[in-house]
């Protein structure tokens, strides 16, 4: 059981109601971060119907509600809170989740998150002062990194020289399992620009 993360009583009371709403049999609540670890880190907050969850989510069972937390995003829900202010509006369900944003990664991490890692805390605030930065957007069965060029390196000529030197080099020495990287915009639509 995770004691990551503090319900508040009032939070309970108000999830209970809103699932009791919905008026599904074992609905529930299912709390999980995107792009952890990062900047750019949301913590999101979304019915979990019975077959939505995750097989390796953690639950917490609590007396009015179950909560399913992605097991990603568990280490980065350290010290969080959600919490239920009442007012004459209504109120306000809010999440605080102080690590959202710190990345968590060592050598175990999995290897999205170790090359999150790098492109943000090494490679984009270099590209950030040409308005460029690079996203992961997926990780393929052969360990080949994709990534996604935005903002200024865009359609920019210089962008194969930067991938192949500095992201991949950078990427490539510091997680060895990777096998290559690739640019999921292929800036030249040669058809395996990459390879030649």
């Amino acid at each position: 059981m995770s004691e990551s993360i503090q319900i508040t009583d009032s939070a309970q009371e108000y999830l209970a109601e809103l699932l009791e709403k919905q008026n599904v049999e074992g609905i529930g609540v299912r709390i999980f971060i995107t792009q952890p670890g990062t900047p750019y880190a949301e913590t999101c907050l979304a019915y979990c119907r019975p077959g939505e969850e995750e097989p390796t989510d953690e639950i917490l069972d609590l007396p009015k509600l179950k909560v399913y937390l992605d097991t990603h995003s568990v280490p980065f829900l350290e010290e969080a809170t959600v919490d239920f202010n009442a007012d004459r509006m209504g109120g306000q369900l809010t999440i605080k989740a102080p690590n959202a944003k710190m990345p968590k990664v060592n050598a175990d991490s999995p290897l999205e998150d170790r090359i999150n890692y790098i492109l943000y805390s090494e490679i984009n605030p270099g590209l950030a002062a040409h308005g460029g930065e690079i996203k992961l957007v997926q990780l393929t069965e052969e360990q080949v990194a994709v990534l996604q060029f935005g903002g200024g390196c865009q359609g920019c000529s210089a962008v194969d020289l930067t991938l192949k030197d500095g992201v991949e080099k950078t990427l490539m020495e510091r997680i060895p399992e990777l096998t290559g990287v690739r640019d999921v915009t292929d800036h030249t639509d040669t058809t395996n620009a990459y390879y030649s």
